[in-house]
């Protein structure tokens, strides 16, 4: 392998001649090997939407010259567009500022830009701090790509899965609304419902998780560019931070505003505690309706096996025939890692100690995390699992019928107590309700058959 030389405030050090990074980078890249995961690309792509608008506000600003800011916008346009990938290989577990991987960003671009530069003829050298970075920290950089990272994988990875499956619930709720099937709870028999009146419980709760989750973007809006290493400012213009707000609100499409204080935005992460509490909040609902979904569908013949779901794989090495309901057991396992990623986050956010927290590059990639996983789970159980769930009529009528709860129409009429008699004597002489409460004398055949219709008792 064959290296160039470059330098830093340390000294001189090798890099691999054909990656366009510098020496901060790869000091990074020696000192930090600790586990495979990277930078999400979010934040890379974030970062360039950053370094670009930057740019262009330094240039109105005249603090940086045409050719440099042409040069800077080009090299973040095609990293935006998912170029030069390779040239971003820092792990997570780095400083917790995200110094290394601000000055990977500018070393890379400055890199490149130079380049372009030579190949055009001009005589101009960017220097990856003091043009690339020119009026910017890594400490307001690094919360402001967090910011605009998050926000885009929230829309590019999780709305549209979520959408689907809220969708699907949709079509399914109007198939079974007619179908009257036993309710319960407390894993006991209750009265009956229809399985579409079932459906419409799960498909409102993603619903109700889809807002709460929009409605925490709100909180992402500010940020904390311009407030460079403390939150005052210090070696940035004043309207920096507005500005170049304004700009990343053109190139994302996103009503990104400056952070008011820049002091919060430099060492606050509620807002990922909060929105991340949305997330999880998600995950709950999810491991419910799994977990109804793999319980109605247990069986087939020694369990309830109200619903069937799709056989989509072999389930056992060794009892020929079995299947397994493995998209519920993917979904509840995504699950467990997003609450786990709850705890991580909230762990990081209370680290924000005095004018910054250290704890930035663990927050994003949690965050991120939960947002990917979630999105590739909610879409996988949509396509092999919910849309071609089927209800088993001939047993959810079996069990409505012998349930002992539907006593409770009898309720109005004959009284609390009366009722309970029924149902006992039903269930300790195993014979209907119907035959105990015309045992006991409390209705007639005529009144019971009137009064007991399970599916009057599912009206709303």
């Amino acid at each position: 392998m064959s290296y160039r030389i470059e330098h830093d405030t340390f000294g001189e050090i090798k890099v691999p001649a054909e990656h366009m990074w510098g020496a901060q980078t790869q000091r990074s890249f020696e000192n930090f090997k600790i586990g495979k995961d990277k930078m999400p690309e979010e934040i890379i792509r974030a970062f360039a939407i950053l370094k670009k608008s930057a740019a262009i506000v330094n240039k109105k600003s005249g603090k940086l010259s045409a050719e440099k800011e042409v040069a800077i916008k080009d090299v973040c346009d095609e990293i935006i567009a998912g170029q030069w990938k390779d040239e971003f290989p820092l792990v997570i577990y780095q400083t917790g500022s995200g110094t290394q991987s601000n000055m990977n960003m500018n070393e890379v671009i400055a890199h490149i830009a130079n380049e372009k530069l030579k190949e055009k003829g001009i005589d101009s050298s960017i220097h990856p701090n003091d043009d690339v970075n020119m009026s910017q920290s890594s400490n307001d950089t690094f919360p402001t790509a967090m910011h605009i990272a998050v926000i885009e994988a929230l829309h590019h990875n999780l709305y549209r899965p979520l959408q689907n499956l809220i969708d699907t619930m949709e079509k399914q709720k109007q198939k079974y609304m007619h179908l009257v099937k036993i309710g319960r709870t407390h894993l006991q028999d209750a009265v009956p419902l229809t399985f579409g009146q079932e459906i419409s419980g799960w498909q409102m709760m993603l619903q109700k998780s889809k807002q709460m989750i929009e409605e925490s973007e709100k909180y992402f809006l500010g940020l904390a560019i311009g407030g460079t290493a403390v939150g005052t400012g210090l070696n940035s213009p004043a309207g920096f931070g507005k500005d170049v707000a304004e700009v990343i609100a053109k190139e994302t499409g996103i009503s990104f505003k400056s952070e008011e204080n820049k002091f919060y935005a430099l060492t606050g992460r509620d807002e990922f505690v909060f929105s991340h509490g949305a997330l999880e909040a998600l995950a709950t609902d999810l491991m419910k309706i799994a977990d109804d979904i793999r319980l109605l569908a247990c069986g087939p013949r020694a369990g309830l096996g109200e619903i069937t779901l799709p056989a989509n794989e072999p389930g056992s090495s060794i009892m020929p025939g079995k299947v397994n309901p493995t998209q519920c057991e993917a979904l509840t396992m995504v699950t467990c890692r997003v609450h786990g990623n709850q705890s991580t986050i909230s762990m990081a956010s209370s680290q924000g100690r005095f004018e910054l927290n250290a704890y930035a590059p663990i927050i994003a990639h949690t965050y991120i995390e939960s947002v990917h996983i979630l999105g590739d789970a909610i879409q996988s159980f949509n396509d092999h699992c919910l849309k071609g769930m089927t209800a088993n009529e001939d047993r959810m009528n079996e069990l409505v019928e012998k349930s002992l709860m539907l006593v409770t129409a009898l309720s109005p009429h004959i009284g609390y107590e009366k009722s309970a008699e029924i149902a006992k004597k039903a269930f300790h002489d195993g014979t209907s309700l119907k035959e105990a409460a015309m045992a006991l004398g409390y209705v007639t055949e005529k009144d019971y058959d009137h009064m007991v219709v399970a599916k009057d008792m599912t009206k709303v």
